[in-house]
């Protein structure tokens, strides 16, 4: 009995539309791409009409040059019938561990403020020992089932909504946040599904999806970033965040993490923040 031949036809057409599709999610020529990548924008022509099927090197190099993320390099490799290259393991995996401790150490550095690893659907993975203390001075965390996700949070009428100084702006602000921060810069089957529901919430306009680009509040027109306002007993406490990602990442794990740490944007919310944080701990 033979064993079935890969359709290396099938192969080299799906090949041909995610390479079209990848040119045109980055506006890029077969001219541009082929300078860029270093082939002859004849091969990238055959590659696309599924005339040919490149080694997986050239491939490599012409993902690199479109700036394809790393689980999207999978499937690009997957099409041609190479083997992924790129480890999905979890986040938390045993190979992901010196990257996990790192993070364990920026997040304990930023206490007393607040800081978070996200996935790339803003899922929190971990926390120091500040943020849901801080989030808790706001609402009921406990209330909230796992895992907890910063937009739900920020968009719920029952989560964080209420006490967002200017929250209309904010929402506006975070909607743009995941067209800007989305990995690779685009926005996959997931983030869509989230995007939509965020839109779902109420008073939440369809046309904040847009990428135009938004005017900054008038409260941070003295500041180079836009604050993130907290209502704490009648007095704002503004914040801004700074976002970090793991530099030259070699696993699609390690790329879609962020790390989000929030810093008073003035002395005032500094010192009303170390008291708040001094009387919850009291409390509790």
């Amino acid at each position: 009995m033979k064993t079935a031949e890969p359709d290396t036809h099938a192969m080299s057409s799906d090949l041909g539309a995610l390479l079209r599709h990848w040119r045109d999610v980055r506006g890029t020529s077969q001219l541009d791409l082929s300078l860029d990548a270093g082939v002859s924008q004849r091969h990238i022509s055959f590659i696309e009409s599924g005339r040919s099927v490149p080694s997986r090197q050239m491939l490599i190099d012409i993902a690199q040059a479109l700036d394809i993320p790393l689980r999207e390099r999978n499937t690009l490799l997957l099409a041609a019938g190479y083997a992924p290259m790129y480890p999905e393991a979890p986040w938390n995996a045993q190979e992901m561990q010196g990257i996990t401790k790192a993070l364990g150490r920026i997040l304990r550095q930023h206490e007393p403020f607040p800081a978070v690893v996200m996935d790339r659907y803003w899922n929190v993975l971990m926390t120091n020992e500040s943020a849901p203390r801080f989030f808790n001075c706001f609402c009921d965390m406990a209330a909230r089932k796992g895992p907890r996700n910063m937009l739900h949070l920020m968009f719920d009428p029952d989560g964080l909504r209420p006490v967002v100084a200017d929250w209309e702006a904010v929402a506006k602000s975070l909607i743009q946040r995941v067209h800007r921060e989305s990995v690779g810069r685009v926005i996959d089957g997931e983030t869509q599904q989230l995007l939509a529901a965020l839109l779902a919430y109420p008073d939440v306009q369809a046309e904040w999806r847009s990428r135009g680009v938004l005017s900054a509040p008038a409260a941070a027109s003295a500041l180079p970033v836009i604050p993130l306002g907290f209502v704490k007993d009648g007095e704002v406490l503004n914040y801004f965040s700074m976002v970090t990602s793991v530099g030259t990442p070699i696993s699609v794990a390690a790329q879609e993490l962020r790390i989000e740490c929030m810093f008073p944007a003035d002395d005032e919310t500094e010192a009303r923040h170390l008291q708040m944080m001094e009387q919850y701990s009291n409390e509790h």
